[in-house]
C-alpha cells in the first residue's frame, strides 16, 4: 500500500467511524499520524507509528469494530498506547495541529465536549 493510499484510507475510516469510536481515538490517531510526519521524528517511533494506524485502519481487529460498546476498545488501547511510546517526539505544535483537524472536521461536536480545550494524551 502506498503512502498516498494509506493517508487516504486513515482519513476515510476517522470521518466514517468518528462518532462511533469516540473523539478519544480520533485524536490519537491523529496526533500519531502528525507526529510520524515530522522529519526529526526517529525511526524506530514512526515503525510504532506505523503499526498502530496499521491495526487501526484493518478491517482485523482482535475486537470487530461492529461490536457495541467495546468495538474500538482495542483500537484505542492500541493508539494509547503508541501515544505514550512515543511521547517524547510529540510536542505542542503537533497537538496543536490534531486539535485543529479534529476542530475542522467535527466542528462544534467536538468544541462542545471540551476537546479544542482539553490536554491531549
Amino acid at each position: 500500500m502506498s503512502q498516498r493510499d494509506a493517508d487516504r484510507s486513515f482519513f476515510r475510516k476517522v470521518v466514517k467511524f468518528s462518532k462511533v469510536a469516540g473523539f478519544d481515538v480520533i485524536e490519537n490517531a491523529l496526533v500519531l499520524y502528525y507526529t510520524m510526519q515530522r522529519p526529526e521524528c526517529p525511526l524506530w517511533a514512526k515503525t510504532v507509528i506505523v503499526s498502530a494506524l496499521a491495526y487501526y485502519i484493518s478491517p482485523l481487529d482482535a475486537i470487530p469494530d461492529f461490536v457495541p460498546a467495546i468495538g474500538y476498545s482495542d483500537d484505542l488501547a492500541t493508539l494509547a498506547g503508541a501515544v505514550v511510546s512515543v511521547a517524547l517526539h510529540t510536542d505542542g505544535p503537533v497537538k496543536t495541529q490534531a486539535k485543529e483537524k479534529m476542530s475542522a472536521v467535527f466542528g462544534e461536536s467536538y468544541e462542545d465536549a471540551g476537546g479544542a480545550g482539553k490536554e491531549s494524551s
